[in-house]
């Protein structure tokens, strides 16, 4: 490989590496803005209250703004709801249209407007760093053409990521849309891993996998996929917190815990599964004398991260949700997807694994 090959591929690694912190920052500030309710901070999308630079005070408003941004948001909402017809979720489209909790408009709040702009900013800062990182790609397409092929794919991801941003601002915070929000979050999070990953394995050959490795990528498998779950259900019990600090008038904070529901009580035990799983995992690398790779050392901060998310979990449970946590709580299990995804792409890779193939 020639100097100048070197010189692209460790340029592209070094902004490759920046833009996945750069998202997980993102994540970690999407959780400041929900715990804050800061979501309707900005009623109108990609401007905030109609300008590039938010008021500071209700009194450079117009008097009638609640009126004025609602309407808007309604005018977008027809538009969402008959692209959704036309694809065929008719029954979708109607329960937006029916949905009564999308005509409340929130009063201006300087505070959770500047946290949601400042969030919108960060969001820009992804954009132009994945367009620095498609960029950085292009010279690596005779070295290995799917860098910029996922390169791309992940800024027309990131445009679409956008445009459901603005959709979950129109219909003022539907929780499902939240949901495809964040999972889309950490799709993105996932192809800019792999895109990392690969450049760091240009050249390198791949071997045919063995036995040993195979049982831990089904193990850690069923662990992703619970971890998604676990990430769906946490959306659905953030929701039902909601409601009821919407209902107790954000008053009583030690008491929203007890008035949760079913899905509370799946998502405090199924952490329980998760870190089952995990344990086991962490068993069998070093039952497969693991111990000195870079997948047993990755295995225990997988560990480690999966604790302090329970951790997190327990002090929001025991100590009346405090605000600090919900963010903190959102990041941990989005570095555990991260995490999981690394692992899984690691074993794959037969010349970081170096398992022989005699079985146990």
């Amino acid at each position: 490989m020639n100097q100048k090959n070197l010189k692209s591929i460790n340029s592209f690694r070094r902004i490759s590496l920046i833009t996945v912190i750069a998202v997980y920052f993102l994540i970690l500030v999407g959780g400041i803005v929900r715990s804050t309710g800061s979501g309707m901070g900005c009623p109108d999308w990609p401007k905030c209250f109609g300008s590039w630079v938010p008021p500071t005070s209700v009194n450079q408003l117009p008097n009638d703004y609640q009126e004025i941004y609602l309407e808007k948001r309604l005018q977008k909402n027809d538009r969402f709801v008959a692209s959704l017809e036309k694809l065929g979720f008719a029954n979708k489209a109607e329960e937006i249209r029916n949905d009564k909790s999308i005509l409340v408009e929130e009063e201006f709040n300087a505070t959770k407007t500047w946290i949601e702009y400042v969030n919108r900013l960060i969001g820009v800062i992804i954009g132009l760093l994945i367009i620095l990182t498609v960029y950085k790609s292009f010279p690596l397409w005779s070295q290995d053409k799917a860098i910029p092929i996922l390169s791309v794919g992940s800024l027309i991801l990131v445009l679409f990521i956008g445009w459901i941003g603005s959709i979950v601002v129109s219909t003022n915070l539907l929780t499902w849309m939240i949901t495809i929000h964040m999972l889309l979050a950490l799709l993105l999070v996932c192809i800019l891993i792999y895109i990392h990953f690969k450049a760091h394995h240009i050249g390198k050959e791949v071997k045919v996998r063995t036995e040993k490795s195979k049982r831990l990528s089904v193990i850690l498998l069923i662990g992703f996929v619970l971890m998604i779950v676990q990430i769906v259900l946490g959306t659905q019990v953030r929701e039902e917190i909601d409601q009821v600090a919407t209902a107790m008038g954000n008053l009583l904070r030690g008491t929203w815990i007890e008035q949760l529901g079913f899905p509370f009580l799946i998502h405090r035990s199924y952490s329980l599964l998760l870190l089952g799983i995990h344990l086991l995992f962490i068993y069998k690398v070093y039952k497969y004398s693991l111990r000195n790779s870079g997948i047993f050392k990755l295995s225990q901060l997988l560990f480690i991260v999966i604790v302090f998310e329970i951790l997190t979990g327990v002090g929001m449970a025991y100590f009346a949700i405090p605000a600090f946590l919900q963010p903190i709580h959102l990041l941990l299990g989005g570095l555990i997807i991260g995490i999981q995804f690394l692992l899984l792409l690691n074993l794959f890779d037969q010349n970081k694994l170096k398992i022989d193939t005699v079985s146990s």
